[in-house]
């Protein structure tokens, strides 16, 4: 896979790729100016032989992405911008990893966002009414069986100009961030299984959907998450559970 326009950096807020790796105890780290996407330099280095752990960090993206195929532009520095290149033993955990990875990230990121974080699902991560982070993951394959798995993560340690949208307190560190959220990234990789009842807590505690009308994967109200990552929505027909899709809820929560 070509990674398109990417500029190798020589440091990350002052820290060699070295002096990374060493601390936050991954491999490899590659860092980079400008890339199209960090995810797309992951598939490259998957296709390498890249070790899983290896990670990649830029200062500014020209086409991140996100679901449903939505782009953006990550601006220089206002962010972390990152995507971590694992080799999973299977791919059952795939249908619940981006709640799991959500929900390692939340109490990570409370230390320093500037309201309590929450989380949407099935992949977003807010402060107050507003997005903080999200998650996006690819699978790569050979034949049936999973080769790599790139995790995308963007968090907003500035709000991106010209957009409602949460940040970090003001004055943290991406250093210390990552320190605290590569750790939990990593071992949600490693957790297989279902969600387990702590888990399904920990996301209740959050669930800023809970209990308010929705208009999308389905008219009616948000009721939770299964354990199978499936969002729980009452309908008129009565509780169904929606695997795909994104959840819209009635009255946006951009105009709390």
């Amino acid at each position: 896979m070509a990674a398109g326009r990417a500029t190798p950096a020589a440091a990350y807020d002052g820290r060699s790729a070295a002096d990374l790796a060493a601390a936050l105890s991954v491999p490899r780290v590659v860092l980079y100016s400008e890339v199209s996407s960090t995810l797309d330099i992951v598939h490259m280095l998957g296709e390498e032989g890249a070790p899983a752990g290896t990670l990649v960090l830029a200062e500014a993206q020209s086409a991140g992405r996100g679901r449903m195929g939505r782009t953006w532009h990550s601006e220089p520095g206002r962010g972390i911008w990152l995507t971590l290149l694992e080799r999973p033993l299977g791919e059952e955990i795939l249908s619940v990893l981006s709640l799991r990875i959500a929900l390692a990230l939340a109490p990570a990121l409370d230390a320093f966002a500037a309201a309590p974080v929450r989380l949407k699902w099935p992949n977003d991560i807010y402060a107050g009414p507003r997005k903080l982070a999200g998650v996006l993951l690819e699978a790569r394959w050979h034949g049936a069986r999973l080769d790599w798995l790139a995790v995308g993560v963007g968090i907003n340690v500035q709000a991106p100009r010209g957009h409602e949208a949460a940040s970090l307190a003001q004055g943290t560190e991406r250093v210390a961030v990552l320190r605290t959220v590569v750790p939990g990234l990593r071992r949600a990789v490693a957790t297989s299984g279902p969600l387990d009842r702590r888990e399904l807590s920990a996301f209740a505690a959050r669930d800023l959907a809970a209990g308010e009308a929705c208009e999308l994967p389905a008219p009616g109200r948000v009721a939770g998450i299964d354990a199978h990552g499936a969002l729980l929505i009452d309908t008129a027909d009565g509780r169904a559970a929606f695997h795909g899709g994104s959840l819209v809820l009635a009255t946006p929560l951009s105009t709390r």
